[in-house]
């Protein structure tokens, strides 16, 4: 039998993961438009839609997935938020890298096994640093 606890993570794995496809599709389709339209580096594309990509994500995510700390400060939430997903950046820009220059995959490809690979991160650190803990009864 499945408990209250895996249900409600399942549950919010799922709002995640829609969350998620939004601001994908919105760093995937800035990235492209970024890249073949403007004709900047594919590097600097990517770092800036995922950019723009994480802004819509905070204001998602802390609506509609996590429950925010009450006794946490909003701009330092914000900060903390910046501060992992910049991490997740780092990550992303590495394995566009590697994936793309050194293995010689497309781009748009690499692009979507890295935001799979990175979004594991997001969830796991977010969920870790940001949401509020249940107290024990």
């Amino acid at each position: 039998m499945v408990g209250k606890n895996m249900i409600k993570l399942i549950k919010q794995m799922l709002r995640f993961s829609g969350v998620g496809l939004i601001c994908f599709f919105l760093d995937y389709f800035l990235m492209i438009i970024f890249t073949d339209v403007f004709h900047i580096g594919y590097l600097i594309s990517c770092g800036t839609s995922f950019t723009i990509a994480t802004v819509l994500n905070y204001i998602l995510s802390m609506r509609f997935v996590f429950r925010s700390r009450e006794n946490i400060n909003k701009v330092f939430e914000f900060v903390a938020f910046v501060v992992l997903s910049l991490i997740g950046l780092g990550l992303t820009e590495l394995l566009m890298w590697v994936s793309t220059d050194i293995l010689g995959v497309d781009y748009k490809i690499s692009k979507f096994v890295v935001a799979a690979i990175v979004t594991v991160y997001n969830f796991i650190t977010r969920k870790v640093f940001l949401e509020e803990k249940k107290k024990s009864a």
